[in-house]
């Protein structure tokens, strides 16, 4: 017997099956923070660069800067395979833990570079 006025919850009532999920806006909301995330990222690499190159390029200057571009690079390319499969249909797919692990790291490593450079 289902709850007074007649209504009768999800799978009760016929056959059991389960509540269709509905996603709501939760996917526009993270793919707009992998964007302002990725937009942050580049602002912070774009500052490391320019103050380690502000006062004249040393060698250890420019391999950090390579390597911020290179990290920068590498978390973009996550960020917009993750906003693509976001936007491709209503239930996107699980984000892996090693791409998870992967933008984690970059993001890390970047703060890491960016501190060294400006430092």
């Amino acid at each position: 017997m289902g709850p007074p006025g007649g209504a009768d919850p999800v799978g009760t009532a016929g056959s059991p099956a389960a509540p269709v999920r509905d996603p709501g806006l939760q996917p526009e909301r993270t793919r707009l923070a992998w964007r302002r995330t990725t937009l942050s990222a580049t602002v912070a690499a774009v500052l490391a660069v320019r103050a380690a190159l502000r006062d004249g390029a040393t060698p250890a200057g420019v391999v950090a800067c390579g390597v911020c571009g290179l990290l920068w690079l590498a978390f973009l390319v996550l960020a917009h395979r993750r906003i693509r499969a976001l936007a491709a249909g209503p239930r996107p797919d699980t984000l892996t833990p090693r791409r998870a692990t992967a933008a984690v790291l970059c993001a890390l490593a970047m703060a890491v570079c960016a501190a060294a450079l400006v430092s």
